[in-house]
């Protein structure tokens, strides 16, 4: 039986890997770092199956107490302080474990293990002000915020440790993945959980920073399965997953109350005639906040991802309006229950 040690397992992404892992007849162990806030809601229904284990990215000898406890065969580092915004107000706290925690996971590899299959959890946030349309493994970095600085070293400290100690690393540069267990501050969670609170009557509008910033969106549980497929390669290399369509925020925010059965939307902000959003007669407010604008904006990111097609015989299963659907779907669902 395979063993793989999934750090970041209580997120999104750390979830929906743990259970395709367990389908696929792993065993499977989680690294958690003590906190008072800890939540354990995306697996409490597989927590049974798994094996927790403490550790923190900041903490080497915790790392490597966890790799000698559980010996895996496998290594997903997907922990990280993932949220671009705080990025900003927290950026040494960023660089720290964002950046830093995968050379001290690494290093601990090296130590105990140096024949573990190392996955790292790359973002298309390293393209930031793209230099090519769309990225792919050869584009340019030129990240724009803290958060895709830490990214991009994080990158390069895997490709690093793969070119001078022979290590088997991957690194995985996956574009936007959302899914019904995105985190209420990620923006399009953000908005699917607004506005199904406007159909329950629990919220007057949805307040929004940049409508027109254009994302390649797709499905969390698609791009787990890429990561996994990339440890199964005879030869560790790096790969871009995404669907290669992207679309703008509006057009989320649009096809989200669609889904929701409401098609009239008020647009209110600054600057909106401007960018050529009507208003409507409509009773759905939208408002647009200086305030949730980034320092620095990323305006467009989408992927090219024939390598991991050709290679790893990667695709999403997901499109952007089966996405957005199920997020819906599953935020007015959870409110009904309430």
């Amino acid at each position: 039986m395979k063993k793989a040690l999934i750090t970041g397992i209580t997120g999104q992404d750390g979830s929906y890997l743990a259970e395709l892992l367990l389908e696929k007849g792993y065993s499977v162990f989680g690294l958690v770092r003590r906190s008072s806030t800890l939540n354990f809601t995306r697996i409490s229904h597989i927590q049974d199956s798994i094996e927790l284990l403490s550790g923190d990215l900041s903490d080497q000898s915790s790392l490597v107490e966890a790799l000698r406890y559980s010996m895996p065969d496998e290594v997903y580092n997907l922990a990280a302080q993932s949220f671009v915004q705080t990025s900003w107000h927290q950026p040494v706290f960023t660089g720290d474990v964002t950046a830093l925690g995968v050379t001290r996971m690494l290093d601990a590899v090296k130590q105990v293990k140096d024949d573990i299959r190392f996955y790292q959890a790359s973002s298309s946030e390293m393209f930031g002000k793209v230099r090519e349309v769309p990225q792919s493994e050869k584009t340019p970095f030129y990240p724009r915020s803290p958060y895709g600085v830490a990214k991009v070293y994080g990158h390069w400290i895997t490709v690093n440790y793969r070119e001078s100690f022979n290590m088997f690393n991957c690194s995985g540069i996956l574009f936007n993945h959302e899914s019904p267990r995105r985190g209420y501050e990620f923006v399009t969670r953000k908005i699917t959980h607004t506005v199904a609170r406007i159909v329950q009557g629990l919220a007057e509008k949805l307040v929004l920073g940049n409508l027109e910033a254009k994302r390649d969106w797709g499905f969390a549980g698609d791009y787990v399965r890429a990561m996994w497929l990339m440890l199964q390669q005879d030869n560790p290399d790096d790969y871009v997953v995404a669907t290669g369509r992207a679309h703008t925020v509006r057009n989320f925010v649009e096809h989200a109350f669609r889904a929701a059965g409401i098609p009239d939307i008020e647009w209110i902000g600054e600057g909106l005639e401007e960018k050529g959003i009507n208003k409507s007669n409509g009773k759905t407010i939208v408002e647009v906040s200086k305030r949730f604008y980034r320092p620095a904006e990323v305006d467009m990111l989408i992927g090219n991802y024939q390598k991991a097609k050709t290679v790893l015989g990667w695709e999403p299963a997901y499109d952007f309006r089966r996405l957005v659907d199920t997020m819906v779907k599953n935020d007015m669902d959870s409110l009904k229950r309430t």
